[in-house]
Parts: C-alpha cells; sequence; structure tokens
C-alpha cells in the first residue's frame, strides 16, 4: 500500500519532504536532510538561503561566534522534537497493530491481535502529514527568530557599551578643559579681578560631568559584563565597529515566513478537525484465539447533528482567517521595512549635519580662545560657547550609534544576521 491510499489524495512531495528527515539520526546525512526539506518547503527553503550581513573579521563577527556557541538552543531542541514527529506522521497511513489480551478465568486467557487500516478518511490523514510538516517549518522560523534576536541583543549591548566608552573618552576630556577655566576662574576670584559666582557655577558644571562620566563607566561595565555573561570567553578586548553589508536578494521578513507557516498548520490543523466531524471507511479485526476476521466500519469521531454544518462552516472560516493573518502580516512588515529604511536615511544625513555643526562649534570655539587670550572675551563667554561644543559633540555621538542600532533593527526584522545554511 502506497502514501496515497487512506482515499485522501496524498501527493508524493510529502513523502520526499519526510523521506529527506528519515536521516535525522545519521550526522552524515544531515545535509541530504537539509536539502530535502529546503525542497518540499519554500519557508525552509527561504531560511536556509539567508546570509549574515555582518562582514566577516568585524569587530561583530568576533562577537558573534562566542556569544552563538554559548547559546543553550532550546529552539533547536523543539525542532529535533518536530522533526521527529513530522516522521512518525509520515507513516500514518501504514496499517495499526496492537495486542488485546483478556482474562476471563482464572485458568482461561485469551489472546488476539487488532489490525485496523484506514481506507477512506475525509483527508485527515493526509492532513496530520501536512500538520506535522508545517510543524517543523514553525519550529524552524522560531530556532532562525531565536538566533538572530541573540545576535541583536550581543551587538546592541556592545554599542551600549562602546557608546560608553566613547562617551567617557569625551567627558574626560571635557572635564579637563573645564578644570583649566575653573583654576584660571580661581586665580581670578583670588585675585579680585572676578566674584565668587562664576567659580561656583563652574564647579557646578565640573560636578555634573564628573556624574556623567561616573554614570559612563557604569553603563560600559555593565553592558560587557551582560555580554561576557553571554559568552563563551571575556569579550572586553573587542573595539571598533562597522557598518553591516546590504542584504542580497529579495529577502522576506521573518515575521512574514512566520505567518505562512502557521498558516499552513493552522489550515492542517482545521482539516484534521474537518476529518473527525465526518464518517470514514476502516478495515480492521481481531486476529487470533475466537477472532472477529477482517470487517469494514463506517464511522466517525463525532455523531452527526443539527450544528455539524456550522462547524464545518467555522472549519472553513478558520482557514480564510489563516490566509488573512499572511495579508496583515505581508502589510505590517512592509510598514516596519519602509519605517526602518527611511529612519536609518535619516539618520545617516543627521550624522553628516550634526558632524558639520560640532566642527563649526570648534571653529567658533577656537575664535573665542584666542579673543579671550587677546583680551576681548570673558572666561565665562569662553565656557559657554565650550559646552556648545561639547554638546554637538555627543550629540553626534547619539545618532552615530542610534544609526547603527538601526542597522541591527533592520538585519534582525529581515533575518539575516546569521547564516540559514548554519542553522
Amino acid at each position: 500500500m502506497s502514501p496515497d491510499a487512506g482515499g485522501d489524495g496524498t501527493t508524493g512531495e510529502t513523502s520526499r519532504f519526510m523521506g529527506g528527515l528519515s536521516g535525522l539520526g545519521a550526522p552524515g546525512d544531515a545535509d541530504e536532510a537539509a536539502r530535502a526539506e529546503a525542497a518540499a518547503s519554500p519557508v525552509i527553503s527561504a531560511l536556509q538561503a539567508r546570509r549574515s550581513v555582518i562582514p566577516p573579521g568585524s569587530p561583530y563577527a568576533k562577537i558573534v561566534d562566542p556569544v552563538l556557541a554559548a547559546n543553550s538552543r532550546p529552539a533547536e531542541a523543539e525542532l529535533r522534537s518536530a522533526r521527529l514527529r513530522a516522521r512518525a506522521a509520515s507513516k500514518n497511513w501504514l496499517p495499526k497493530i496492537g495486542p488485546n489480551i483478556s482474562l476471563t478465568s482464572l485458568s482461561d486467557v485469551i489472546a488476539q491481535l487488532v489490525v485496523e487500516q484506514v481506507l477512506f478518511d475525509n483527508g485527515r490523514k493526509k492532513a496530520e502529514r501536512a500538520f506535522a510538516k508545517a510543524d517543523v517549518e514553525v519550529a524552524a522560523v522560531t530556532l532562525v527568530e531565536d538566533t538572530n534576536d541573540r545576535i541583536r541583543t550581543a551587538l546592541s549591548l556592545y554599542l551600549t557599551a562602546m557608546k560608553a566608552r566613547e562617551r567617557r573618552v569625551l567627558e574626560e576630556r571635557t572635564l579637563k578643559d573645564m578644570e583649566h577655566f575653573e583654576w584660571v576662574m580661581s586665580e581670578r576670584v583670588s585675585g579680585g579681578i572676578s566674584d565668587g559666582s562664576d567659580l561656583n557655577v563652574l564647579r557646578q558644571k565640573l560636578a555634573e560631568i564628573r556624574a556623567t562620566l561616573a554614570a559612563q563607566s557604569e553603563a560600559e561595565a555593565t553592558a560587557l559584563a551582560e555580554l561576557n555573561a553571554m559568552s563563551t570567553r571575556p569579550l572586553d578586548d573587542i573595539t571598533g565597529l562597522s557598518d553591516l553589508s546590504r542584504a542580497k536578494g529579495d529577502i522576506r521578513p521573518i515575521e512574514v515566513l512566520r505567518a505562512e507557516a502557521e498558516k499552513s498548520r493552522d489550515i492542517a490543523s482545521a482539516q484534521v478537525e474537518r476529518g473527525g466531524l465526518l464518517p470514514g471507511l476502516t478495515a480492521g479485526g481481531t486476529l487470533g484465539d475466537n477472532g472477529s476476521g477482517i470487517g469494514l466500519n463506517v464511522s466517525s469521531d463525532q455523531l452527526l447533528g443539527l450544528g455539524t454544518g456550522d462547524s464545518l462552516n467555522a472549519i472553513k472560516a478558520t482557514q480564510e482567517a489563516a490566509a488573512a493573518r499572511v495579508g496583515q502580516a505581508e502589510e505590517d512588515a512592509q510598514r516596519r521595512t519602509a519605517r526602518l529604511q527611511n529612519r536609518l536615511s535619516a539618520l545617516t544625513r543627521q550624522v553628516d549635519e550634526a558632524t558639520a555643526l560640532a566642527s563649526r562649534a570648534k571653529a567658533n570655539l577656537d575664535l573665542f580662545q584666542s579673543q579671550y587670550k587677546a583680551g576681548q572675551r570673558q572666561v565665562m563667554d569662553v565656557v559657554g560657547v565650550y559646552e556648545t561644543f561639547a554638546a554637538r559633540q555627543a550629540a553626534t555621538l547619539d545618532l552615530k550609534y542610534e544609526r547603527f542600532e538601526t542597522q541591527l533593527q533592520i538585519a534582525e526584522h529581515l533575518g539575516v544576521l546569521a547564516e540559514g545554511n548554519r542553522l
């Protein structure tokens, strides 16, 4: 008997898909199994075709490898479980047998063998196989989502640490310059040239800078500690930044692939439920002592009633709702992609503008300092211009790291932070 038996019209596609999973326990057949899955499932094929946008040899790549090595990968265990369930479901068209042993008296034991074969089930067995296949797809999407989320979390922590480190360098430089202004003002107050109000203002500014400096040091230490907890080795020595590569080809966002996999699973589940509402034909009986032989049986999981028609219509509506969710997921994904891409373009422009503004603020500061040395400006005039310059530097830093973070968000949204064929 072939897998097409049972009156459910199963095609060879499911058999090929499940056949690729038969080598699950053999490491040498892993590539063959992966190719079989990809050939039978557009979702898994799309996942495996993804290429990471993290440049090889970059600081990001040096973080990703130890972070993934430390991953416990619970989603991978769930995928393995789903594959085993799919392999078991691929044989659901075969006859089922089981013992039937009864004790009629203290000295009389009757042993029989129960045999049952489904001949027609309104597509239920086929739907069970389709459900198991879709369950593998959902588990595969979950694995890719979890891996990309872990990489994004690790790289976000790294960006937080690098931003705090750069900000700390800026604050240390600002602190050093402001301490010089405070010394000058202190000397002027001691000489009776200026009153103490300006000196108090400067000391207040110094206290704020020191507080910011301490906060940045704490932020860097916290981010690195959390990052190291995700890794197999300390990552404190890694420095540098890099832009992510552009994703190649027409990449569909992960959430759309999840919606498609869940759609297939929901439709298969509805078809299983439908098969349980309608009568099916099975051949079976008992073999052995006093066995009844093989006979035909027409039955259903539930008795037919006045509400059966509405139940069937509800199942059909469930299938339509599953298809509608895919369309909504595509729309939401397109909106988010457009929003993030426009945000990235805006941040790129804003970084350039902020850099230019910081350069002009530096030129203005140099002018004020030269005028101060010539006796044309007061100390507090230079301090005010210096604060503007320091603020421009900090704003440029914030925009630069926000741009890097937006790149990570886009890559995670598309699911291209990890190599698909390595998952």
